[in-house]
């Protein structure tokens, strides 16, 4: 009975995550990143991968310098890779569908610091993995975005407008 507890029970780190993400969606990036930071700190590098990918995830989003969103946006995926090769504790099919979103986000950066074949380079792999995704609305958004960045960069090499970002995971 307890293990069915603990199996339902809501995940905290991942609950305050959400708190925060709220609050950045709310137009406070500053304070968003503060606190995104603070809950890394708390969780530490060797923390739970699911944690640090999620974090590392929505860090990404709170950055200014192109850069820097990079950095995070490699931190989430080295931590999803963790779990998809069971390196870690938990599912490792839970995270197969973080892979289409992880790759467009880093395609995304690439284009930003004007790296166009590692932009490519994800795109391919964020095509590849998208399988894994639902035909739902989120599913139908991760798709959408990876075929307008794949059009831009087959255009002319980069991206023009905003409209080409991709959604973010949960």
């Amino acid at each position: 009975m307890a293990e069915r507890q603990e199996q339902t029970a809501p995940d905290a780190v991942l609950t305050r995550i959400g708190q925060v993400v709220m609050l950045h969606h709310g137009g406070d990036r500053e304070e968003a990143r503060s606190r995104l930071l603070d809950l890394w700190t708390e969780i530490g590098e060797d923390g739970d991968p699911l944690h640090r990918c999620t974090l590392a995830h929505y860090l990404a989003d709170t950055q200014d310098d192109p850069a820097d969103e990079l950095a995070w946006d490699l931190r989430a995926l080295s931590a999803a890779e963790e779990l998809a090769e069971g390196r870690a504790a938990g599912d490792p099919a839970s995270v197969r569908g973080f892979f289409p979103s992880l790759h467009l986000n880093l395609a995304a950066d690439y284009v930003k610091l004007g790296r166009a074949e590692a932009a490519r380079s994800h795109l391919r792999r964020a095509r590849g993995a998208a399988g894994s995704l639902a035909d739902d609305g989120y599913g139908d958004g991760v798709r959408s975005a990876i075929s307008r960045l794949e059009l831009r960069l087959r255009e002319d090499g980069t991206p023009s407008g905003d409209g080409w970002g991709p959604p973010r995971q949960r």
